[in-house]
């Protein structure tokens, strides 16, 4: 069982790593090969899943708000609406993943979750992510999103679950070359988290409750409120940068933890 000190590093580095395009897995590896921590567990990975979502959610309760009245709306009146019809393609977009973790989660978990693996998706992504940043700056027209934008970016977002991918990474990247500016690419990939993470998180609740391993409610409450406010901040800051750095610093970050993933390999 991780302790108090080893859950709090674990949980700023999901809260930092769930959104920003450089992958979570890649950094909850180190920890336990470099300082051989325990694994934090089924309990812990519940925990810091609530908080993310939870920073998520609260960054975007209003745009949350007006979908959800927007909805009513298009009931109501029998006719989409612009909100109704954005609703629908997070929806379509989510489809991808959640039948790519259902069928192929198991194999995943036991054969692709290791150093090579994470390392080369750490790179090739991170190479992708930096070519379609470089394209986005030599563009000056740029699409709303689509229900084909939205499955397009769903299709991508079905690689996710390969450990060291990114799941914003990999969004942003496909509806960065489907010709989405920076901060609509950014936003679409933060809403579509919500039904991703929630899903997860579920899935991973499900299976805590057929377990029988003692909880520390203390310690999984405390890590999910320094995930949850890590996350929060880390959306804000990003956001922020966006258009003013790119993302040509989390290519170069992704380039150097790939290099630091295949030396601990060949170590």
């Amino acid at each position: 069982m991780i302790d108090w000190f080893q859950a709090s590093l674990l949980a700023i580095l999901q809260g930092l790593t769930e959104f920003l395009p450089i992958s979570s897995s890649a950094h909850l590896v180190i920890p336990s090969l470099i300082l051989s921590w325990p694994d934090q567990g089924l309990a812990f990975d519940v925990a810091v899943h609530v908080g993310t979502l939870a920073a998520v959610i609260f960054y975007y309760r209003s745009d949350l708000g007006e979908l959800t009245v927007g909805c009513a709306q298009a009931v109501r009146e029998r006719q989409l609406n612009d909100h109704s019809r954005l609703v629908g393609y997070l929806a379509a977009a989510t489809l991808p993943v959640a039948a790519v973790g259902l069928v192929g989660g198991g194999f995943i978990e036991s054969d692709l979750r290791n150093l090579p693996v994470i390392a080369t998706t750490t790179l090739v992504f991170g190479l992708l992510l930096g070519y379609a940043d470089r394209y986005t700056a030599s563009h000056r027209v740029f699409r709303q999103v689509t229900l084909p934008i939205a499955l397009m970016i769903g299709i991508a977002q079905a690689l996710a679950p390969v450990p060291g991918v990114s799941r914003s990474g990999v969004t942003i990247t496909a509806a960065l070359l489907l010709d989405l500016d920076r901060q609509s690419a950014a936003r679409f990939s933060f809403l579509l988290s919500i039904p991703v993470i929630a899903g997860a998180g579920l899935l991973k609740a499900w299976q805590l409750s057929h377990s029988a391993i003692p909880v520390d409610w203390l310690l999984l409450a405390g890590a999910a409120t320094i995930a949850a406010v890590t996350a929060y901040l880390c959306i804000a800051v990003f956001l922020r940068l966006l258009d003013r750095v790119g993302l040509m610093p989390f290519v170069y970050y992704r380039i150097f933890l790939a290099a630091l993933l295949y030396g601990l390999w060949l170590y």
